[in-house]
């Protein structure tokens, strides 16, 4: 790398720490504090903020003379939006985990208080191909990345899912009271994953681990599912980790920052 082009992709890096402290920053600041917390010199920092001025990305208050972003940046990012398929995003995670898992993976989001599934890999005996596959609509309160979702609702709207979905029993082992799934997100947050334990199907057992975007919200969530005599319990403890990482990492491509 030349000495030029060195320079120029330090520029960019300061740039983009500027704007990440400004936004960062629930209120306009003042130059020292944005020069401070970006680790700059004033000067630096200044000369940075006129380019961003000039190209209608920071505004100057004419009498406190503090700078903000402006609604540019969520012009911007309504554009990247746009183009952004979550799908595609996750397909190859989901494929990767089929192989990894040897069982059918899907990706599934929240649509009317209900989930439906957007993408299906079917593992490697077609086994569930029936069962699963891409635009079929599930209750949220009976499946894993259901379960994810919910932990977005407060009360009241837990309260309304409720009185409008109901939680009614699809097999034995469906969750049909409110207090029992308030449990059972509890446990999900605790242990990051999410289990239908033949809750949808009787003899299918699903592991779920959901995706959050750049709000910090599940959008989204990845399932592993096969017969429970494949997917016991064991075995479930041992592919766990890797459903997480993978998750994870469709989150990262959603902007999601850990706190």
């Amino acid at each position: 790398m030349n000495e030029k082009l060195a320079k120029n992709n330090q520029s960019v890096e300061k740039v983009l720490q500027i704007i990440e402290t400004m936004a960062q920053n629930k209120e306009p600041m003042r130059l020292q504090d944005i020069a401070l917390n970006a680790t700059m010199p004033a000067s630096t920092t200044l000369r940075f903020l006129n380019t961003l001025m000039k190209r209608g990305y920071v505004l100057q208050d004419s009498i406190t003379l503090r700078y903000s972003l402006t609604l540019k940046f969520m012009h911007i990012g309504s554009l990247i939006n746009s183009q952004i398929s979550i799908r595609d995003i996750a397909h190859p995670y989901l494929a990767e985990l089929s192989r990894k898992c040897n069982e059918s993976v899907c990706l599934a989001i929240e649509q009317d208080m209900e989930i439906v599934y957007i993408d299906v890999i079917d593992g490697p005996d077609g086994m569930l191909k029936i069962t699963q596959r891409v635009g079929k609509i599930a209750p949220i309160h009976s499946t894993g990345i259901g379960k994810f979702i919910l932990l977005n609702y407060d009360t009241k709207k837990l309260d309304r899912m409720i009185e409008l979905k109901g939680l009614k029993a699809l097999t034995p082992h469906t969750i049909t009271s409110k207090n029992e799934l308030l449990k059972e997100l509890e446990k999900i947050k605790d242990q990051g994953y999410a289990l239908d334990d033949e809750e949808c199907e009787l003899g299918v057992r699903c592991l779920s681990v959901g995706i959050k975007d750049y709000s910090g919200k599940y959008v989204a969530g990845i399932s592993v599912s096969g017969p429970t005599t494949r997917m016991t319990m064991d075995y479930i403890q041992k592919f766990k980790q890797i459903v997480i990482d993978s998750a994870d990492k469709i989150s990262n491509h959603l902007a999601y920052k850990k706190a």
